[in-house]
């Protein structure tokens, strides 16, 4: 029989999209401490939870491009991590300026990301026979019941009841 779940997700959720494109493959002193200044990141955030990773996965594109979903506890706790001056990603990101203020990245690493606050309500998620993964992972799984068999249903969940208006006389 087969198993069906969703992501335990309530409120908004927050989604960074994190990468990189290798344009020149010979030029591994540039790009390899762009990845591997990646993975030192995502351990960092790893090893101390207060500051909001809740999940992420390791994906590829192509043979050049290589990215990173993650997902977030808040967009504070995003912006926090970004501008954190004892965070790692301070010193990884100071040292990609000046490469790229010295012309030393044109054209040989491309870098990029995006992010994303997802309202309740314009999410939802369905695995099949699946352990917890992307949404799941970061928000806890549930029986599918619990949020509806159809997507329509899952979208129309809410985690909260809407405040009842009161009434002026």
């Amino acid at each position: 029989m087969m198993s069906r779940t969703t992501a335990d997700a309530k409120g908004d959720v927050v989604v960074l999209l994190i990468g990189m494109r290798i344009n020149r493959f010979w030029a591994v002193h540039l790009w390899l401490p762009v990845m591997l200044g990646m993975f030192r990141m995502l351990r960092e955030l790893e090893n101390d939870p207060a500051r909001g990773l809740r999940s992420r996965v390791l994906l590829t594109a192509s043979p050049r491009t290589y990215y990173v979903v993650q997902y977030w506890e808040s967009k504070e706790k995003l912006y926090a991590y970004a501008t954190a001056s004892d965070a790692f990603h301070h010193t990884a990101w100071a040292r990609l300026n000046r490469k790229e203020r010295a012309g030393k990245l044109r054209g040989q690493v491309g870098i990029w990301h995006e992010s994303y606050i997802v309202p309740e309500g314009s999410y939802e998620a369905i695995y099949g026979d699946m352990p917890a993964f992307g949404l799941a992972a970061a928000h806890g799984q549930i029986p599918l019941e619990k949020r509806g068999r159809y997507a329509k249903d899952r979208f129309a969940y809410r985690s909260q009841q809407a405040p009842v208006a009161e009434k002026t006389g």
